[in-house]
């Protein structure tokens, strides 16, 4: 198997599309991102979707999900909408993408999906609602960099599949623990203000 791989990876030429990447990893792809600091990625596309307004908690995670062969962001929508509609439980109503989803042919009665920078929105909330698409790159900078996202462990496919669930879930359950601290310290800080004032009139009293 190494030997093949090497052998793979000795005839491949610059214009091959189906090149080899890494040999202890097979299955990483080139993704081309388009951007000045970071033109590609080496790894395999990755796609989330979060609530559109901010929770009590901050930004949940609804779905997360590889997707494997480098495919167009638009062609990955479908998959993400009908991950999101299993977990929830819920129709996804509106859905709001970057400008990478132009040009999707996705229909389905009851959902509107909406891109950003699109003008003639007449509707404030629309406008409003897809103002906050931009939420989700913090969530995926800490997906990343806290969640090991961005440097996956696990081997094969099925790695890339479990590490992306594991990443969206631990991510979730980061910011459930610091709700929990901030209604702990709320209730310790009240039990406080009650307490202290009884026990200060107590010694005034004797």
């Amino acid at each position: 198997m190494a030997m093949e791989r090497v052998g793979r990876l000795h005839r491949q030429k610059p214009t091959d599309k189906q090149k080899l990447y890494a040999l202890h990893a097979p299955e990483v792809e080139c993704i081309g991102k388009g951007k000045a600091r970071t033109k590609y990625e080496f790894g395999v596309k990755c796609t989330l979707a979060v609530t559109n307004a901010r929770a009590v908690g901050g930004q949940f995670v609804l779905g997360a999900k590889t997707v494997p062969g480098t495919p167009w962001d638009g062609n990955t929508l479908a998959t993400q909408i009908d991950q999101v509609e299993a977990l929830t439980g819920r129709r996804v109503r509106r859905a709001y993408v970057d400008r990478g989803y132009r040009g999707h042919k996705l229909v389905r009665e009851g959902l509107e999906v909406f891109v950003t920078h699109t003008r003639g929105i007449a509707s404030p909330t629309i406008r409003r609602e897809l103002r906050r698409r931009s939420a989700i790159e913090p969530v995926i900078g800490h997906m990343k960099a806290d969640g090991l996202l961005e440097r996956n462990h696990l081997a094969g496919e099925i790695g890339d599949a479990i590490n992306s669930v594991l990443a969206a879930a631990g991510h979730n359950l980061r910011l459930l623990a610091a709700l929990l601290r901030k209604i702990l310290s709320a209730i310790i800080a009240m039990l406080l203000s009650v307490a202290l004032p009884a026990r200060n009139a107590g010694y005034a009293a004797a």
